[in-house]
Protein backbone atom coordinates (compact mmCIF):
# COMPACT_ATOMS: atom_id res chain seq x y z
CA UNK A 1 0.00 0.00 0.00
CA UNK A 2 1.38 3.47 -1.17
CA UNK A 3 0.73 5.41 2.54
CA UNK A 4 1.14 8.65 1.19
CA UNK A 5 -1.16 7.92 -1.78
CA UNK A 6 -3.79 6.61 0.03
CA UNK A 7 -3.46 9.80 2.52
CA UNK A 8 -3.75 12.17 0.06
CA UNK A 9 -6.96 10.56 -1.64
CA UNK A 10 -8.74 10.15 1.72
CA UNK A 11 -7.84 14.26 2.46
CA UNK A 12 -9.12 15.46 -0.82
CA UNK A 13 -12.11 13.28 -1.01
CA UNK A 14 -13.11 14.47 2.74
CA UNK A 15 -12.06 18.10 1.52
CA UNK A 16 -14.28 18.22 -1.34
CA UNK A 17 -17.17 16.59 0.70
CA UNK A 18 -17.14 19.14 3.27
CA UNK A 19 -17.15 21.67 0.91
CA UNK A 20 -20.17 20.51 -1.45
CA UNK A 21 -22.19 20.49 1.95
CA UNK A 22 -21.34 23.85 2.91
CA UNK A 23 -19.56 23.04 6.13
CA UNK A 24 -16.71 24.10 7.95
CA UNK A 25 -14.43 21.52 9.28
CA UNK A 26 -15.19 18.04 10.96
CA UNK A 27 -15.95 16.72 14.33
CA UNK A 28 -15.33 13.11 15.90
CA UNK A 29 -14.82 10.91 18.93
CA UNK A 30 -11.18 10.50 20.29
CA UNK A 31 -11.35 6.96 21.97
CA UNK A 32 -8.05 6.29 22.61
CA UNK A 33 -7.67 3.59 19.70
CA UNK A 34 -6.03 3.51 16.53
CA UNK A 35 -9.24 4.10 14.18
CA UNK A 36 -10.38 7.28 15.96
CA UNK A 37 -6.79 7.94 16.14
CA UNK A 38 -6.17 7.88 12.41
CA UNK A 39 -9.18 9.73 11.63
CA UNK A 40 -7.84 12.24 13.67
CA UNK A 41 -4.40 12.44 11.41
CA UNK A 42 -6.36 12.52 8.38
CA UNK A 43 -8.94 15.38 9.58
CA UNK A 44 -5.77 17.72 10.59
CA UNK A 45 -4.21 17.23 7.14
CA UNK A 46 -7.11 18.14 5.57
CA UNK A 47 -8.78 20.75 7.98
CA UNK A 48 -5.58 21.99 10.65
CA UNK A 49 -8.00 24.77 12.99
CA UNK A 50 -11.17 23.43 11.77
CA UNK A 51 -11.07 19.50 13.35
CA UNK A 52 -12.30 18.97 16.48
CA UNK A 53 -11.74 15.58 18.44
CA UNK A 54 -14.28 15.03 21.65
CA UNK A 55 -12.98 12.47 24.21
CA UNK A 56 -16.53 11.27 25.57
CA UNK A 57 -16.07 9.02 28.51
CA UNK A 58 -18.23 6.61 29.75
CA UNK A 59 -17.40 4.81 32.62
CA UNK A 60 -14.57 4.01 30.46
CA UNK A 61 -11.08 2.97 31.34
CA UNK A 62 -8.82 5.94 32.10
CA UNK A 63 -5.99 4.87 29.92
CA UNK A 64 -8.04 5.17 27.08
CA UNK A 65 -8.75 9.34 27.90
CA UNK A 66 -5.03 9.80 28.30
CA UNK A 67 -4.32 8.14 25.24
CA UNK A 68 -6.68 10.12 23.23
CA UNK A 69 -4.93 13.65 25.04
CA UNK A 70 -1.61 11.55 24.04
CA UNK A 71 -3.11 11.63 20.21
CA UNK A 72 -4.20 14.93 20.81
CA UNK A 73 -0.97 16.22 21.60
CA UNK A 74 1.25 14.45 18.99
CA UNK A 75 -1.00 15.47 16.05
CA UNK A 76 -1.63 19.38 17.17
CA UNK A 77 -5.39 18.36 17.53
CA UNK A 78 -7.77 20.52 19.44
CA UNK A 79 -9.67 18.61 21.85
CA UNK A 80 -12.32 19.23 24.33
CA UNK A 81 -13.80 16.52 26.97
CA UNK A 82 -17.46 15.87 27.59
CA UNK A 83 -18.33 12.95 30.70
CA UNK A 84 -21.09 11.26 29.40
CA UNK A 85 -21.25 9.58 32.89
CA UNK A 86 -24.40 11.22 34.24
CA UNK A 87 -26.05 10.68 31.07
CA UNK A 88 -25.50 7.39 30.92
CA UNK A 89 -27.04 6.98 34.65
CA UNK A 90 -30.37 8.98 33.71
CA UNK A 91 -30.72 7.48 30.47
CA UNK A 92 -30.41 4.08 32.24
CA UNK A 93 -32.78 5.49 34.67
CA UNK A 94 -35.86 6.56 32.73
CA UNK A 95 -35.60 3.47 30.28
CA UNK A 96 -35.29 2.20 33.16
CA UNK A 97 -32.59 -0.67 32.59
CA UNK A 98 -33.01 -4.12 35.15
CA UNK A 99 -30.37 -6.27 35.81
CA UNK A 100 -31.76 -8.45 33.16
CA UNK A 101 -31.38 -6.70 30.81
CA UNK A 102 -29.23 -8.12 27.78
CA UNK A 103 -25.46 -6.72 28.01
CA UNK A 104 -24.59 -5.51 25.33
CA UNK A 105 -28.15 -3.62 24.85
CA UNK A 106 -27.13 -1.58 27.47
CA UNK A 107 -23.31 -1.32 26.55
CA UNK A 108 -24.52 0.04 23.20
CA UNK A 109 -26.13 2.97 24.70
CA UNK A 110 -22.67 4.39 25.14
CA UNK A 111 -21.57 4.76 21.50
CA UNK A 112 -25.27 5.95 20.62
CA UNK A 113 -24.75 8.68 23.58
CA UNK A 114 -21.71 9.33 21.97
CA UNK A 115 -23.15 9.97 18.25
CA UNK A 116 -25.72 11.95 19.82
CA UNK A 117 -22.92 14.45 21.02
CA UNK A 118 -20.88 14.30 17.94
CA UNK A 119 -24.22 15.45 15.96
CA UNK A 120 -24.47 18.28 18.48
CA UNK A 121 -21.46 19.83 18.07
CA UNK A 122 -21.48 19.38 14.63
CA UNK A 123 -24.59 21.13 14.31
CA UNK A 124 -23.18 23.99 16.56
CA UNK A 125 -19.93 24.62 14.53
CA UNK A 126 -21.91 23.41 10.82
CA UNK A 127 -19.20 20.45 10.67
CA UNK A 128 -19.71 17.10 9.28
CA UNK A 129 -19.14 14.49 11.34
CA UNK A 130 -16.28 11.62 11.15
CA UNK A 131 -17.06 8.16 11.63
CA UNK A 132 -14.11 5.10 12.87
CA UNK A 133 -15.93 2.55 11.03
CA UNK A 134 -12.94 0.29 9.17
CA UNK A 135 -13.60 -2.18 6.89
CA UNK A 136 -13.14 -4.88 8.94
CA UNK A 137 -15.61 -4.33 10.99
CA UNK A 138 -17.96 -2.72 8.29
CA UNK A 139 -17.98 -6.26 6.65
CA UNK A 140 -18.28 -8.21 10.43
CA UNK A 141 -20.92 -5.81 11.54
CA UNK A 142 -18.74 -5.03 14.24
CA UNK A 143 -20.34 -1.34 14.72
CA UNK A 144 -23.17 -0.24 16.61
CA UNK A 145 -26.20 0.57 14.66
CA UNK A 146 -27.21 4.17 15.08
CA UNK A 147 -23.71 4.63 16.76
CA UNK A 148 -21.07 4.21 14.91
CA UNK A 149 -23.52 4.91 12.01
CA UNK A 150 -24.92 7.98 12.82
CA UNK A 151 -22.37 9.73 11.08
CA UNK A 152 -21.59 11.68 7.67
CA UNK A 153 -18.70 10.09 6.77
CA UNK A 154 -16.53 7.55 7.03
CA UNK A 155 -13.14 7.89 6.12
CA UNK A 156 -11.45 4.71 6.96
CA UNK A 157 -14.32 2.14 5.57
CA UNK A 158 -12.22 1.08 2.73
CA UNK A 159 -9.48 -0.05 4.85
CA UNK A 160 -9.03 -3.31 6.81
CA UNK A 161 -7.27 -3.29 10.69
CA UNK A 162 -3.63 -4.02 9.14
CA UNK A 163 -3.75 -1.18 6.66
CA UNK A 164 -5.07 1.23 9.13
CA UNK A 165 -2.13 0.22 11.70
CA UNK A 166 -0.09 1.14 8.62
CA UNK A 167 -1.19 4.48 8.03
CA UNK A 168 -1.17 4.97 11.90
CA UNK A 169 2.29 4.80 12.15
CA UNK A 170 2.84 6.81 8.72
CA UNK A 171 0.53 9.67 10.13
CA UNK A 172 2.66 10.00 13.37
CA UNK A 173 -0.07 7.97 15.95
CA UNK A 174 1.59 7.34 19.11
CA UNK A 175 3.44 3.92 19.53
CA UNK A 176 1.21 3.02 22.20
CA UNK A 177 -1.68 3.17 20.80
CA UNK A 178 -0.66 1.50 17.77
CA UNK A 179 -0.10 -1.52 19.91
CA UNK A 180 -2.83 -1.96 22.20
CA UNK A 181 -5.40 -4.53 21.81
CA UNK A 182 -8.04 -3.00 19.94
CA UNK A 183 -11.40 -2.43 21.64
CA UNK A 184 -15.06 -1.03 21.06
CA UNK A 185 -14.97 0.44 25.00
CA UNK A 186 -17.85 -0.96 25.41
CA UNK A 187 -17.05 -2.73 29.17
CA UNK A 188 -13.33 -2.87 30.82
CA UNK A 189 -11.15 -6.08 29.77
CA UNK A 190 -13.60 -5.99 26.15
CA UNK A 191 -11.67 -6.60 23.59
CA UNK A 192 -12.60 -6.80 19.33
CA UNK A 193 -11.10 -9.97 18.57
CA UNK A 194 -12.56 -11.80 21.81
CA UNK A 195 -15.76 -10.11 20.44
CA UNK A 196 -15.54 -11.67 17.09
CA UNK A 197 -14.57 -15.14 17.87
CA UNK A 198 -11.31 -14.36 15.57
CA UNK A 199 -7.99 -12.74 14.94
CA UNK A 200 -8.06 -9.19 12.93
CA UNK A 201 -4.88 -11.28 10.96
CA UNK A 202 -7.18 -13.80 10.36
CA UNK A 203 -9.72 -11.62 9.31
CA UNK A 204 -8.04 -9.03 7.04
CA UNK A 205 -6.98 -11.98 4.73
CA UNK A 206 -9.84 -13.07 4.54
CA UNK A 207 -10.92 -9.81 3.06
CA UNK A 208 -8.01 -8.97 1.09
CA UNK A 209 -7.21 -12.46 -0.63
CA UNK A 210 -10.57 -14.86 0.43
CA UNK A 211 -8.05 -17.28 1.58
CA UNK A 212 -8.88 -18.46 5.20
CA UNK A 213 -9.14 -21.42 7.42
CA UNK A 214 -13.26 -23.10 7.06
CA UNK A 215 -13.88 -21.89 10.23
CA UNK A 216 -12.70 -18.85 9.98
CA UNK A 217 -14.88 -18.33 6.24
CA UNK A 218 -17.57 -19.57 8.29
CA UNK A 219 -17.18 -16.77 11.06
CA UNK A 220 -17.33 -14.23 8.40
CA UNK A 221 -19.93 -15.24 6.48
CA UNK A 222 -22.38 -15.57 9.44
CA UNK A 223 -21.28 -12.04 10.59
CA UNK A 224 -21.53 -10.75 7.42
CA UNK A 225 -25.17 -12.12 6.63
CA UNK A 226 -26.14 -11.21 10.07
CA UNK A 227 -25.68 -7.89 10.05
CA UNK A 228 -26.54 -6.79 6.71
CA UNK A 229 -29.61 -4.67 8.28
CA UNK A 230 -26.49 -2.65 9.67
CA UNK A 231 -25.21 -1.99 6.18
CA UNK A 232 -28.59 -1.12 4.35
CA UNK A 233 -30.72 2.01 4.83
CA UNK A 234 -34.36 1.66 6.18
CA UNK A 235 -36.38 -1.01 4.00
CA UNK A 236 -39.53 0.99 2.89
CA UNK A 237 -42.42 -0.94 1.51
CA UNK A 238 -43.10 -0.95 -2.61
CA UNK A 239 -46.59 0.09 -2.72
CA UNK A 240 -48.59 -0.39 -5.34
CA UNK A 241 -50.80 2.81 -5.37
Amino acid sequence: MNKQQVVDQIVAWLQDYVRKAGSRGVVFGLSGGIDSAVVAGLAVRAFRDEALGIIMPCYSDPTDAEHAQLCAKALGLSVITVDLNRPFDALCQALPVTDEAPRLAVANLKPRLRMVTLNYYAAERNALVLGGTNLSEWITGYFTKHGDTGVDLMPIAGLVKRQVRELAAYLGVPKVIIDKAPSAGLWLGQTDEQEMGMTYEQLDDYILTGNADPSVRQTVERLESRSEHKRRSPPKPELDL
